[in-house]
């Protein structure tokens, strides 16, 4: 049976979202966004409300939404400013999450537990100057020493580089086995050789920290090791594909964020006698907005749906990804358009929404490469393998609010 209502967790997580939005990020985005970032004691106030453990099941410190509640989560932090669901798709999506699936109990008690307190803030490194889509090519390397590998190398765009106490990097162990040659390591802040550095200049998601990981002769324990040496790429992978279920979810958020100030303007708004709103090629950008955000949103809770059951999702969330994404830039173009001159000033957010949505049609694989993998899909030259998967009901948010 197929049901769209929303269960009460659901409903609760997405008002307090909404709520945290109202009360600690939209008085203040529009100077963050020109100071380029955001006080860190927003990372607190995160924690308090579970929001940096969301689907970490209380046995390791997170708050225990299932995915459909993290889908929520993230599209409302999105409809605030992207720089705050950033911190949903590496703290928790990419880092968290992975850990979750392939980290030893030991490994999880020591670093998991700590992130999804919010204690500790994470990030994660396979971005590199040459390597972007074609992240089993990484320049990095690490070296066998004894007990331990030396890691050197460089990452770039790497989301709370600069702010980060871990880091989930992955180098090359065996350059000649290809993909199969990459390995995952989990790095703290503090280790010899490890730097870290700030991007300026961004188009977008100015109010978020975005930079680059140097490694220099970085010496990292065996037991820093995740999974096996040479599973790395299956560990990347799993990652992103928690990563872009993030994406997908923040740019239905950011599609409805544009939709939202295009209907208050356009109800506002008054040429040759009318409201513009009453304008039929106006109506016309107003309802490829709403359709496209409704299509987006459908597409984000039938992946979460997958994920909920354990469920590999690799397709649907690739889908929802591309298609949300795109539509988010679209629906910033349009919004900016009905906005006419005003649109073109940060005195309205619409110009603000389009920067920020540029940024998510190319990270966690670029449009060009889902459309690939649709293609593939179609085609039935790709098919899913089964990947270590965790499945997620309602654990205990509620519980934690109430303790609030």
């Amino acid at each position: 049976m197929v049901d769209f209502s929303l269960t009460d967790e659901n409903r609760l997580v997405q008002q307090a979202a909404r709520d945290f939005a109202a009360a600690e990020i939209l008085p203040h985005i529009r100077r963050w966004d020109e100071d380029g970032g955001f006080p860190r004691e927003l990372f607190g106030r995160m924690a308090e409300q579970g929001f940096l453990g969301a689907p970490i099941p209380e046995r390791w410190g997170g708050s225990g939404m299932d995915y459909l509640s993290f889908a929520i989560l993230c599209e409302e932090l999105e409809r605030a400013d992207t720089a705050f669901r950033v911190v949903q798709s590496v703290h928790v999506g990419l880092n968290s999450l992975a850990l979750l699936q392939w980290a030893t109990d030991e490994q999880k008690e020591r670093w998991l537990v700590p992130q999804a307190r919010g204690e500790k803030l994470a990030t994660f490194g396979l971005t590199e100057p040459g390597v972007g889509t074609d992240a089993a090519n990484l320049g990095a390397t690490a070296r066998r020493d004894g007990d331990a590998y030396r890691l050197n190398g460089q990452k770039l765009w790497i989301s709370l580089a600069d702010i980060a106490d871990h880091f989930l990097v992955f180098a090359s162990t065996d350059r000649s086995k290809g993909w199969r040659g990459v390995t995952a390591f989990l790095l703290e802040r503090g280790m010899t050789g490890l730097s870290t550095g700030s991007l300026h200049g961004k188009l977008g998601i100015r109010a978020g920290n975005t930079g680059l990981i140097n490694l220099d002769d970085v010496v990292v324990p065996e037991e820093h090791r995740i999974g096996d040496e040479g599973e790395g790429f299956l560990i990347a992978m799993s990652a992103i594909d928690q990563g872009r279920y993030t994406v997908a979810a923040g740019a239905v958020g950011l599609a409805q964020a544009c939709l939202d100030a295009s209907l208050a303007y356009a109800r506002e708004r008054r040429t040759f006698g009318q409201e513009i709103g009453r304008h039929q090629l106006v109506q016309q950008m107003l309802a490829k907005m709403a359709a496209g955000t409704e299509m987006g949103r459908l597409l984000v809770w039938r992946a979460g749906w997958l994920k909920n059951q354990g469920l590999r999702n690799t397709r649907e969330t690739s889908l929802a990804k591309w298609h949300a994404t795109e539509h988010a830039v679209q629906s910033a173009l349009d919004a900016i358009q009905i906005h006419g001159a005003n649109g073109y000033s940060n005195e309205f957010p619409v110009e603000r929404y389009l920067r920020n949505s540029k940024a998510a049609v190319i990270y966690e694989g670029t449009s060009q490469l889902h459309t690939i993998i649709q293609a593939e899909y179609a085609l039935g030259y790709r098919e899913d393998r089964p990947l270590r998967c965790e499945p997620l009901p309602a654990q205990g948010w509620e519980r934690h609010m109430a303790g609030l």
